[in-house]
C-alpha cells in the first residue's frame, strides 16, 4: 500500500463512527506492518533491503556454504546466491548492491508433507525467515527417496506449487526454485513428478554431479559428470516437455578421490563395493575434494593430468604415504566449458555450481587465476548448434 493511500486510511478511521473506526485502526495497524519491517535493516542504506525485482536473461546460480569467501566470487556474473550456510547480512546486503538474489535452503521430511497443515505451517516459516532476513526466495533441496506410487508423490508436487503460491504473493520478485538429479529417471530412487515441478517453480537447478552414485556396470572410478551422460540428461528432461527456460545446469567445482584396490597399466582403478540405493557400487567408495585441494595435489601426482577422451574430463593418479593408490576424477575449465556449450545451443536458462567455497581464494597469483578461470567459464557464448 502506498503512503497517500495509508494517509487515506487515517482520516477515515478517525472519523467517529464507532466500531468501524475501530476496525479501520486494526486493519490499518496490520497494513503497516510490512513498512516498519524495513526499519531493522542491517544494511548501510535501507534500499538494500528491499526484494530484488529483476529478471536477468541468463542465470548464474550460486551455491554458498558459509564463512567469508564470497568477498572473492565474480559479482560481475551472479544473479542468485543459494545461502546454505550460517546466515549472513552482510552477504546479503552486498548481493543486493549488486542486483543478484539471495534465497534460503528449503528442506524437509517427505513423510511430514503429506499433510497439508504441516506444509502450510512449514511454508509460514520459511516465508517469515525470508522476510525478517531480507531474502528474496527460496531453493528447496530435497534430495530424499520417493516411490512412485506413494503419497509422498503428490504431496512433493503440491509443497513446490504451494510454496511458490505464498513466495511469490508475499514478497515482489522473489524466486522458488528446486534441485533435481541429473537424470529424470529415477536417480537414486527420486520418482518426482518432474513436469509437474517444473511448472510449479521459477525453474530447476539440474544437479550434474555426483553422476556415479549409482554404479551398475563393473565397479571403477569414473568421472563426476561424464560429458555424454550429462548432456542425455538434460535431452531426456526436455523431452519430458519441460522448456529449457526451466533448466539451469548445475556443474561441480568438486572431484572424487577413490582408493584403488587395483590400478591397472591403462589406468583403470578398480574401487570397493559400497551399494546405494540398490545400486552394489557408488561413488561413496570415494571421498569428496574440493577443486583448490585438487590444483595443489596434481603437480605431486605419480601420473599429471591425464584426459579421458570418452567422458571428456580429467583425471589423475597418486600414491599415498602408507603405499595406496588413488585417482582423482574432477571438472576443469575445459570440461565445464564442453557442457556450458549446450546451454547455449538448446536454450538453457543458465548455469551454476556446488560451491562457489570450492576455489582457492588467499590470493596467491597461481590460486587466482585458477579461479578467474573457473568463474571465466561460467560466462555465456554465443554457439552454433
Amino acid at each position: 500500500m502506498s503512503r497517500p493511500q495509508l494517509r487515506r486510511w487515517r482520516l477515515l478511521a478517525r472519523q467517529p463512527c464507532g466500531v468501524l473506526g475501530l476496525v479501520l485502526l486494526a486493519l490499518l495497524a496490520l497494513l503497516a506492518l510490512p513498512l516498519a519491517a524495513g526499519t531493522d535493516c542491517p544494511c548501510p542504506e535501507p534500499e538494500l533491503c528491499r526484494p530484488i525485482r529483476h529478471r536477468p536473461d541468463f542465470e548464474v546460480f550460486v551455491f554458498d556454504v558459509g564463512q567469508k569467501t564470497w568477498k572473492s566470487y565474480d559479482w560481475s556474473q551472479i544473479t542468485t546466491v543459494a545461502a546454505f550456510g550460517k546466515y549472513d547480512s552482510e552477504l546479503m546486503c552486498y548481493a543486493h548492491s549488486k542486483g543478484a538474489r539471495v534465497v534460503l535452503k528449503g528442506d524437509v521430511s517427505l513423510k511430514d508433507i503429506i499433510d497439508p497443515g504441516f506444509r502450510a505451517s512449514w511454508i509460514a516459516q520459511k516465508l517469515n525467515l525470508a522476510k525478517i532476513q531480507h531474502m528474496d526466495g527460496i531453493n528447496l533441496d530435497i534430495e530424499q527417496e520417493v516411490n512412485c506410487s506413494s503419497p509422498e508423490y503428490d504431496a512433493l508436487t503440491a509443497l513446490v506449487k504451494e510454496t511458490t503460491d505464498s513466495f511469490h504473493r508475499e514478497i515482489e520478485g522473489s524466486q522458488v526454485t528446486f534441485d533435481v538429479a541429473w537424470s529424470p529417471k529415477n536417480i537414486d530412487r527420486r520418482c518426482y513428478n518432474y513436469t509437474g515441478i517444473a511448472d510449479a517453480c521459477d525453474f530447476l537447478f539440474v544437479m550434474s554431479y555426483d553422476e556415479q552414485s549409482q554404479i551398475w556396470s563393473e565397479c571403477i572410478a569414473a568421472a563426476n559428470a561424464p560429458y555424454n551422460q550429462t548432456l542425455t540428461g538434460y535431452n531426456d528432461y526436455i523431452k519430458m516437455g519441460i522448456n529449457p527456460k526451466k533448466l539451469v545446469m548445475g556443474v561441480p567445482w568438486y572431484g572424487y578421490d577413490y582408493t584403488c584396490l587395483n590400478l591397472s597399466e591403462d589406468h583403470v582403478c578398480t574401487i570397493a563395493k559400497v551399494p546405494f540405493r540398490g545400486a552394489a557400487c557408488s561413488d561413496a567408495a570415494g571421498r569428496q575434494v574440493p577443486y583448490k585441494m585438487i590444483m595443489k595435489q596434481i603437480n605431486s601426482s605419480i601420473s599429471g593430468n591425464q584426459w579421458d577422451q570418452d567422458q571428456q574430463a580429467p583425471y589423475y593418479n597418486y600414491k599415498d604415504p602408507a603405499g595406496h593408490f588413488h585417482q582423482v576424477w574432477y571438472d576443469n575449465p575445459q570440461s565445464i566449458s564442453l557442457k556450458a556449450t549446450y546451454i547455449q545451443n538448446y536454450g538453457l536458462r543458465g548455469i551454476g555450481m556446488w560451491n562457489a567455497n570450492c576455489l582457492d581464494y588467499s590470493g596467491d597469483a597461481v590460486a587466482k587465476q585458477q579461479a578467474e578461470e573457473m568463474w571465466e567459464v561460467l560466462k555465456p557464448k554465443l554457439f552454433q548448434r
